[in-house]
């Protein structure tokens, strides 16, 4: 099992930058794969970024790609997402999640969360 905590949410105009870590703690980090989602009012959590465990594949939602970047360091157990050219869209929770199975774009992919951090992006 592996705990999960988000940081680095915050309040944003819209252009800026912001760089949300997810630190784990538990079995061993190196072994999962991680994702980025993220949920908006009213609307359903959807994938933003995926990682696999040796950083060998990543993927990206469209509307982010260009502007995020995930990345993960398995000896500070940390997988971290750069957020660039903010929009007000981009506004919600952010959710790490773990997975020691494929990468997956559905949340029902992922077996640990975190409780996720707030991104509110103004215009």
């Amino acid at each position: 099992q592996v705990q999960l905590v988000e940081s680095g949410g915050g309040l944003v105009q819209s252009g800026d930058s912001l760089r949300l870590s997810c630190a784990a703690s538990g079995r061993t980090f190196s072994g999962y794969t991680m994702g980025w989602f993220r949920q908006a009012p009213g609307k359903e959590r959807e994938v933003v970024a995926v990682i696999t465990w040796d950083s060998g594949y990543r993927q990206y939602e469209d509307s982010v790609k260009g502007r995020f970047t995930i990345s993960r360091d398995n000896a500070k157990n940390t997988v971290d997402l750069q957020m660039n050219s903010l929009k007000p869209e981009d506004t919600a929770v952010y959710y790490c999640a773990a997975t020691t199975g494929p990468p997956a774009r559905s949340e029902s992919g992922y077996d640990y969360w975190g409780p996720g951090t707030q991104v509110t992006v103004s215009s």
